[in-house]
């Protein structure tokens, strides 16, 4: 069992920065492909950035490719989503997730565990 605690989120404005972390508890930390979803109000979860086992790879939405950085460190067993040049329409309940998979993936239902999620609100 894994269970994760996001922090970070609040309220910015737009062209400002957030920084995002995940904190895992347990020692399998690293045996985890980690990813970061995010919901808007009425809109389905979407896929935002996944970063792989070791750190190694990393898998960006197009729509926060080049303003978004996702890494981990597995000595502390915490991801982090730094977020540059926030957009109104980045607002969003911002969600880290656990997967067994070796390659990242975007698809919701390949990750087991999930954190209760941190929003973010852009203001222009």
């Amino acid at each position: 069992q894994v269970q994760l605690v996001e922090s970070g989120g609040g309220l910015v404005q737009a062209g400002g920065s957030l920084r995002l972390s995940c904190a895992a508890s347990g020692r399998t930390f690293n045996t985890y492909a980690m990813g970061w979803f995010r919901q808007a109000p009425g809109k389905e979860r979407e896929f935002v950035v996944a970063i792989s086992r070791s750190g190694g790879s990393t898998y960006y939405a197009d729509s926060v490719k080049g303003r978004f950085t996702i890494s981990r460190d597995n000595a502390k067993n915490t991801v982090y989503l730094q977020m540059n040049s926030l957009k109104p329409e980045d607002t969003a309940v911002y969600y880290c997730a656990a997967s067994r998979l070796v390659v990242p993936t975007t698809t919701p239902r390949e990750y087991v565990y999930w954190g209760q999620g941190t929003q973010v609100t852009v203001s222009s």
